[in-house]
């Protein structure tokens, strides 16, 4: 069997590191990490993430601002929330949750922030500065994708990864970071879409595979090779009348299919989900400390 690459003890490990930074700043005097998070909306599974996101600041000591609005919110107000936040000294970095109501340029919005308080490292500024290599808040999922592979010493050098899925969100970026100059890095990447031909004949040479395309299961056994190393993005519910809740998460990757051939494989859940939000939170204390832009 593979080795399980648990994003759970993972993000708790570096919740830990975080809570031991905290207590240091608050013993000198320091500044406190203030996360603030906008929710527009009554989207469910928004606001699991935003509930998480709250929970985990209070787990390692920041302070953090929930700013729920209903789905009349006009984009005017919702502009005007973001340059509040944006003045606010005490806000050390903040988020607006996506997706935003219909009605809402969900653009318009994220280039709004502030790029020194955009913690989601959605901003183009924040994006250019990870495509060149400077320091930047790299995206949330990314980001966590990078500490999986760093911490659990999976050689990225000079391998062959694959990334299904152009989002600006995930794979975009990630395949950007894989391909840097950099520790993980220095991969030879190849960024597959639904545009792709003959999909099967990337995956099947890739060491790595980053699944980020949004489609259950999609990655069967017989598109892999043995010895992979399996990154599973995709959180997709799946309707399941013997499930409790009337639904199962299933992952981009046939687990069950690939895991035997894998070398090491995320889960769904309890792989890349939870590293998201400590992702989030390393940002923000590199916001506190003023690590990208300075004071």
């Amino acid at each position: 069997m593979p080795n399980l690459i648990d994003g759970k003890q993972l993000a708790n490990t570096i919740k830990e590191e975080i809570a031991i930074d905290v207590n240091k700043l608050r013993e000198n005097g320091g500044k406190i990490p203030h996360l603030a998070a906008v929710l527009v909306g009554e989207d469910a599974a928004s606001q699991v993430y935003v509930r998480n996101k709250v929970r985990s600041c209070e787990q390692v000591g920041f302070e953090s601002t929930l700013i729920r609005k209903d789905s009349s919110t006009t984009e005017e107000e919702l502009l005007e929330i973001v340059e509040e936040l944006n003045n606010d000294p005490d806000i050390d970095g903040f988020i607006v949750q996506l997706p935003l109501p219909k009605h809402i340029n969900e653009e318009k919005v994220t280039l709004a922030i502030n790029p020194k308080k955009d913690v989601d490292g959605f901003h183009p500024a924040n994006f250019g500065r990870m495509a060149q290599g400077l320091p930047a808040y790299l995206p949330a999922t990314p980001f966590g994708i990078m500490q999986m592979l760093d911490r659990y010493n999976i050689e990225v050098e000079g391998k062959e990864c694959v990334v299904l899925g152009r989002s600006n969100i995930v794979g975009t970026p990630i395949s950007i970071l894989l391909s840097r100059k950099a520790r993980p890095g220095n991969a030879t990447v190849s960024l597959c879409h639904s545009r792709t031909k003959d999909l099967k004949a990337h995956t099947l040479r890739a060491d790595i595979i980053i699944a980020a395309i949004g489609i259950p299961e999609f990655v069967k056994g017989d598109m892999v090779k043995d010895g992979v190393v399996i990154i599973d993005v995709g959180i997709n519910r799946v309707d399941d009348a013997t499930a409790k809740r009337g639904y199962r998460l299933k992952g981009d990757v046939a687990f069950d299919e690939v895991a035997p051939k894998a070398s090491f494989i995320t889960p769904v859940p309890g792989g890349v989900g939870p590293m998201t939000v400590t992702s989030l939170l390393m940002n923000t204390l590199k916001a506190c400390k003023g690590e990208i832009y300075g004071h």
